[in-house]
């Protein structure tokens, strides 16, 4: 009978077949089969849910960036080790080989991230040193709200591909298109982008319209504005700050993403901004779009705006103007307004954590 052990480390255990083929994967890597490694790899853990995968997935890849010298074999690498710290910040294979990578990346010029990151395994940076001595309590807030370090290569732009009956009952198949803001709101862009690329927003609808104010959509969950998470661990459960996502009860349903509230960017007519509780820190997957005649100006600094609608804004606010009266808020549109899809340019045409 094989046995298992929950936890070990901050890993989640796995029986002794996922041990014995960790084992094999190392071997065939110190062999010079970084290939052959990530293949065993993703037949054996194929989703890449234990950070032992993870690790050895990144140290594979870090092996194949290295024989092609290849700048995006790099950043897939780091994403790989970025995120088996995240699942077990302590274990220390992995933040030794995160922050070997971290180091020859640096020395080869290849930008990880949008910004300089702060801290790294727990020792401030030359960025993180200056920043400490000006605002030494923004970034002890940093340093406690995640382990976040976005990819260098976010989307600026996503496709939104909406169906509806306006308000003369003529049916309406049209795009509207945004221009995303990854510098100032990094991780919003990021879990759009990665919803958009699982799929998770086809065919749901946006749930709540109101005139003169906004249409809200994105809750792929349950379609009534009360469902929907974050598409990654961000360091906060349900709006509540963790160190590790195995603490996060609720699982990955309770997956929410901090706030970028602040990041200057206000609620002006045509733009996007994420939907969430009174509470904050506690945004999902909900995003709210304003339309032409509104200027909701009551929620900057509360809601995060992360980017323009550049074009279509008129059919925001078309579907601003439907005959609504359903749902028990009575802001439910009369005629289903359906988000078809979502589509955006940049990233991976899979989630960064996928390795095969």
């Amino acid at each position: 009978m094989k046995l298992k052990t929950p936890y070990l480390f901050g890993f989640v255990m796995a029986d002794e077949d996922m041990s014995k083929t960790w084992e094999k994967a190392e071997k065939m890597l110190a062999k010079g089969n970084p290939t052959g490694c990530l293949d065993l790899l993703r037949e054996a853990d194929p989703s890449g849910k234990n950070g032992t995968t993870l690790r050895i997935a990144g140290e594979a890849t870090w092996a194949i960036a290295r024989k092609k010298d290849s700048k995006s074999d790099y950043r897939r690498a780091a994403s790989l080790l970025r995120d088996a710290v995240k699942q077990a910040p302590r274990n220390k294979a992995s933040n030794s080989a995160y922050n070997e990578l971290l180091n020859e990346m640096q020395d080869k010029r290849i930008k990880e991230t949008s910004f300089p990151r702060l801290v790294n395994d727990g020792t401030p940076t030359l960025a993180g040193i200056g920043a400490l001595i000006g605002a030494i309590t923004v970034a002890l807030l940093l340093v406690k709200a995640a382990t976040y370090s976005p990819p260098t290569d976010l989307p600026t732009e996503a496709k939104m591909r909406v169906t509806w009956t306006d308000a003369d009952g003529l049916f309406k198949d049209e795009v509207i298109t945004i221009d995303l803001a990854p510098e100032s709101a990094p991780i919003h862009v990021e879990n759009l982008h990665l919803h958009a690329v699982a799929g998770n927003y086809d065919n749901s609808q946006f749930h709540r319209i109101m005139d003169d104010f906004m249409i809200q959509g994105g809750d792929f969950e349950r379609g009534d504005g009360t469902g929907g998470y974050a598409a990654d661990w961000y360091g906060y459960c349900d709006g509540q700050a963790m160190d590790n996502s195995l603490d996060c009860g609720g699982g990955k349903t309770s997956y929410t993403i901090p706030d970028e509230a602040d990041n200057g960017l206000l609620h002006t007519p045509c733009t996007i901004s994420m939907a969430k509780t009174a509470n904050p820190h506690t945004g999902g997957s909900q995003f709210f779009l304003v339309p032409e005649d509104s200027t909701p100006d009551h929620l900057d600094g509360v809601h995060t705006v992360f980017g323009d609608i550049s074009d279509g804004c008129e059919h925001v606010t078309s579907i601003s103007e439907v005959q609504t009266g359903q749902g028990s808020s009575g802001t439910g549109p009369a005629n289903p307004v359906t988000l078809v899809s979502v589509t955006t340019n940049g990233g991976e045409d899979i989630p960064w954590w996928y390795f095969w």
